[in-house]
């Protein structure tokens, strides 16, 4: 009975250790297959991470070389551009200068021919001046020599006139002596500057009435006569 016990305590002790043994073994094995699925996930995500670097690297790479092209593609732009402007400048530098040459060229032979223009004109010019000063000269002496002949001509003529009016006067007063007597009054007044009013005649001579009345005509000698009734 006692053997019987301990053969059946020994299976139980044996079976209990087995199952120990069995869930240790099974334990440590689901910890390697967590460890080992840990360490694939962790290589995985190393793998990623790695790619996505390698992949910003090449991004970056690739931004920096475009970047550099386009720069390069700018430098060689500009430089084209500034050759080309600055070709362009000279050109119309050029032009500009050649266009003034000639323009001063033009206006050197302008003014050397309106010079050379106005040398002849002024020599003519004095030459006709000369002529037509003469020519003046000589009309004007002409001209003063026929006035000085008028004036003598009508003073003569208003002389004679005057003294046969003054004969003709002198007849016509002594007529008529019988008809009217009248009175005249020789003065050393002039004759004013602005006519009196004419209100009659006396012996072929205009009577003039003053402004207080008196009655006048004009001698010879240009001085006033009055005529007294």
């Amino acid at each position: 009975m006692k053997k019987l016990l301990l053969l059946c305590f020994v299976i139980i002790l044996s079976v209990n250790l087995q199952a120990q043994e069995t869930a240790t073994e099974k334990k440590a094995a689901k910890a390697k297959t967590e460890k080992l699925a840990k360490a694939k996930k962790e290589k995985a995500e190393a793998a990623k991470d790695k790619a996505a670097v390698a992949k910003e690297k090449a991004a970056t790479a690739k931004k920096t070389a475009k970047d550099k092209a386009e720069a390069a593609k700018d430098k060689a732009t500009t430089a084209k551009e500034k050759t080309t402007r600055d070709k362009a400048e000279t050109a119309k530098d050029k032009a500009a200068t050649s266009k003034k040459i000639a323009k001063d060229k033009a206006e050197a032979a302008k003014d050397k021919a309106t010079t050379a223009k106005e040398k002849a004109g002024t020599a003519k010019d004095k030459v006709v001046k000369d002529k037509a000063e003469t020519a003046k000269d000589k009309a004007a002496i002409a001209k003063e020599k026929a006035t000085a002949s008028k004036k003598t001509a009508t003073k003569k003529a208003e002389t004679a006139k005057d003294k046969a009016a003054t004969a003709k006067t002198a007849i016509k007063e002594k007529a008529t002596s019988s008809k009217s007597v009248k009175k005249i009054k020789e003065t050393n007044e002039k004759a004013p500057k602005v006519a009196d009013k004419i209100t009659g005649e006396y012996n072929g001579k205009k009577v003039y009435t003053g402004p207080r009345g008196g009655k006048y005509y004009i001698n010879s000698n240009g001085n006033k006569t009055y005529i007294q009734e």
